[in-house]
């Protein structure tokens, strides 16, 4: 039954097409196709066999399309392409929750270095020039100040803060130095006078590890003197650590 159906279906495509070689078909008038008379000498006409139409068939494959396949495997991603502009910021998100304290951290080693000692011996210049030496302490922590050499030795680099008191000499100069290493950092001065005075100077100093600061006091190029005497301290020199340069751990 299904081939009887295609038979017919194949059967109504078919159409008539002219070959496409054909001679053209000459004009022709309507007695044309009679014989020509007796006697009249003229030729009977040749039948035409020209003009029988080609037949070609066409099939419509529409008719012939299937049910629809199920669906093949996904293929292979392809490459990349290139990156795209960066976005807009997006709006900030709203603010988290307090978290918790965190443990306790471990507690800084303070490091320290101070000194303040006196002297009770007056001190007259020489031909050179002399360290201040001290014969009397009140605070050296860890001994950082040197006695016998009358100089501070730096053992904590950092910031110090030095000051140094002196009384001066009736009628006499009076000409000291604060040194850092073989370097004047301050000066202590007054000049002669009838009345002795309390003299005062201080000083903040950066210092690194092993420098020595010391108290000068000028050579005899004009005479110059500090007084004190063995009751009462005049002469004092103080010194100590205001902030390390790498704190303790």
């Amino acid at each position: 039954m299904l081939g009887v159906f295609l038979l017919l279906s194949l059967s109504s495509l078919v159409a008539l097409v002219p070959p496409p070689s054909a001679p053209p078909v000459p004009c022709r008038h309507c007695c044309d196709h009679l014989e020509p008379s007796e006697g009249s000498g003229a030729q009977p006409h040749a039948a035409v066999f020209g003009n029988v139409p080609e037949v070609r068939t066409y099939i419509n494959m529409t008719i012939l399309k299937g049910d629809k396949g199920e669906r093949g495997d996904r293929g292979t991603p392809g490459k990349s392409g290139h990156e795209g502009p960066t976005g807009s910021r997006g709006p900030m998100g709203p603010k988290g929750s307090k978290g918790q304290a965190g443990p306790p951290g471990d507690p800084c080693k303070v490091q320290y270095s101070a000194f303040s000692i006196g002297r009770r011996k007056s001190l007259h210049s020489l031909e050179s020039y002399q360290v201040l030496l001290f014969d009397t302490v009140f605070v050296n922590l860890d001994d950082h100040f040197d006695m016998f050499t009358g100089k501070f030795l730096c053992y904590i680099p950092g910031i110090y803060f030095f000051n140094v008191n002196i009384h001066t000499w009736n009628f006499k100069e009076t000409y000291l130095h604060i040194m850092q290493n073989d370097t004047e950092q301050a000066i202590v001065y007054a000049q002669p006078s009838d009345r002795s005075i309390m003299q005062s100077q201080s000083v903040m100093l950066k210092l690194e590890q092993s420098d020595e600061v010391w108290i000068r006091l000028y050579k005899r190029e004009r005479e110059n003197a500090i007084y004190s005497d063995d009751v009462d301290v005049y002469i004092t020199f103080n010194g100590y650590l205001i902030k390390a340069s790498v704190e303790g751990k």
